[in-house]
């Protein structure tokens, strides 16, 4: 599903983001990219979203090498990739509805495919109660349950969350990482970005380590070692 071959990352005027990184995350998994800040975790996710252009080597999406992707391309390949940050810039003037339903309006979507769309993927997430209530007057975990309803519209082959559970508490990092391990089990790919040592260690799951721009861990069913 996901490919990267000798991707170095070099920011102006020295700094070497990530170093000849070589990852294969197969279709279906649910893996964890850990580190400390600063090495290099969000500046992947950039490149697997064409935020950012690899300096050097080679990304393959879903069989697509997107390495030289064209601007014009770009929108596609982010239909095909869900993402969550830990920011859950949503737009405090529209209901939860409205918010998960403009990331389909924006690409002019017809309001019947809307209006069938949102209410089940607002289901998944357990929000179906919720969906005409603003932000502001939900929690963080309810509103960053609409943040991976919304990056689920377009029925995304991977679903990239990028410390989705940093400004939660436990209890509510728990809600989130349960979605998203429901979301992994109707064969969408995750990939999870955090630091959380208590989310990591609980799932068992597949571990890759970053340290200074560099893979230095990958472990099957790994914990957070560092």
């Amino acid at each position: 599903m996901i490919k990267l071959a000798n991707i170095t990352k070099i920011y102006p005027p020295d700094i070497t983001a990530l170093h000849k990184v070589n990852l294969h995350i197969k279709p279906g998994e649910f893996i964890s990219i850990v580190g400390q800040s600063g090495t290099g975790k969000t500046t992947l996710v950039k490149l697997l979203i064409s935020e950012e252009k690899a300096d050097q080597g080679k990304i393959i999406v879903g069989g697509w090498d997107i390495t030289a992707i064209g601007q014009a391309e770009i929108p596609i390949l982010r239909r095909q990739i869900g993402v969550v940050f830990q920011d859950f810039k949503l737009l405090h003037k529209k209901t939860l509805f409205e918010n998960v339903a403009f990331a389909l309006q924006v690409c002019g979507e017809r309001q019947r495919k809307i209006n069938s769309i949102v209410p089940q993927v607002l289901k998944i997430v357990g929000l179906e109660n919720k969906m005409h209530r603003y932000p502001l007057e939900v929690s963080g975990g309810e509103q960053q349950r609409a943040v991976i309803a919304r990056a689920l519209v377009h029925r995304p082959k991977i679903l990239l969350a990028d410390e989705p559970t940093g400004n939660l508490d436990s209890i509510n990092a728990d809600e989130i990482i349960e979605i998203l391990q429901k979301i992994n089990k109707f064969g969408t790919t995750v990939v999870l970005v955090t630091h959380n040592r208590e989310v990591v260690n609980k799932l068992r799951k597949r571990v890759i380590t970053i340290e200074n721009g560099l893979i230095v861990g990958d472990q099957a069913v790994g914990k957070y070692i560092l």
